[in-house]
């Protein structure tokens, strides 16, 4: 395996990345988007996974997020995810034009990975991985919050609240919550404007699956209490026939670490590797 890490200017901020490579045979290359509050260090062990089964993986820690720049849990829009992945994008693309390149989101990221494929409809990615995407919340927000957070969206977006995520809900193993709320990179912070988007773009795309035209693998666990499962159930039935929806029976919100990750580690890397083999053996028959 193949690791390295960087740091990059985007929009004059500095943004963290790091990223884990097979040495030998490349079937993929993806962009991995990680969750609200965390950084791409907490996924080590899947890029590892992934380059052991032959998959690239480029993990950035999101503006406000981990090692990257900016104020923690804000974003002016998400549209400014937008940007950072565009440069992304183009960077994996650009060194091996004729490898196949798959977008990777987790809980906010797997929001903002449906995002980007419905409003971008981007033709630099062959497929779409969403799990446990935060399209409606799987949590009461309290009334005063989102009144507040209605009120200080336009006047002081940046005033920031705790994003009260019930972290025991996170997985299944409780060492995975203890070195969560152990790892000072972590944070509890959420803004007012990225609050009210990260509501108001879930409902909105919640409307608006069959708008979304790439291959899209849509995981959720059925005991994830940060998120509802139900919404995105509803989302893959919505969708269009390219999407597979995958239900961890008894599943928390981080899959990828939940006692059983190596069954969802493998159903993910097999799902891409045969989108990738699909998409090359078309090119193929017409070059």
């Amino acid at each position: 395996m193949i690791w390295k890490e960087g740091y990059t200017s985007i929009d004059k901020h500095r943004i963290y990345f790091q990223e884990w490579a097979p040495e030998k045979i490349l079937h993929a290359q993806v962009l991995l988007i990680h969750g609200l509050g965390e950084h791409s260090g907490r996924w080590g062990h899947v890029g590892e996974f992934f380059s052991q089964s032959g998959l690239s993986i480029t993990a950035m820690d999101l503006l406000g997020h981990g090692k990257s720049e900016g104020q923690r849990g804000h974003a002016e829009s998400f549209d400014e995810y937008c940007k950072i992945i565009d440069f992304f994008l183009q960077d994996i693309g650009s060194r091996k034009p004729e490898i196949p390149v798959f977008l990777y989101g987790h809980s906010l990221g797997g929001l903002i990975a449906l995002y980007y494929g419905i409003k971008r409809n981007p033709s630099t990615i062959k497929g779409i991985i969403a799990t446990s995407p935060g399209l409606v919340p799987g949590f009461k927000v309290p009334q005063w919050k989102t009144i507040a957070g209605n009120m200080l969206y336009a006047i002081t977006p940046r005033f920031s609240m705790d994003n009260g995520l019930p972290l025991d809900g996170l997985s299944q193993d409780k060492s995975v919550v203890e070195a969560y709320k152990k790892d000072p990179l972590n944070h509890p912070y959420i803004s007012a404007r990225l609050g009210m988007d990260l509501i108001r773009n879930g409902a909105a795309l919640s409307q608006q699956a069959a708008e979304l035209h790439l291959p899209l693998l849509i995981m959720v666990g059925s005991a994830d209490r940060l998120i509802s499962p139900q919404a995105v159930i509803d989302f893959a039935k919505n969708a269009n026939h390219l999407t597979t929806l995958k239900v961890w029976e008894g599943g928390y919100h981080e899959l990828h670490n939940e006692p059983f990750k190596l069954k969802v580690l493998a159903e993910i890397t097999d799902w891409v590797k045969q989108i990738a083999t699909n998409v090359l053996r078309i090119k193929s028959m017409y070059t």
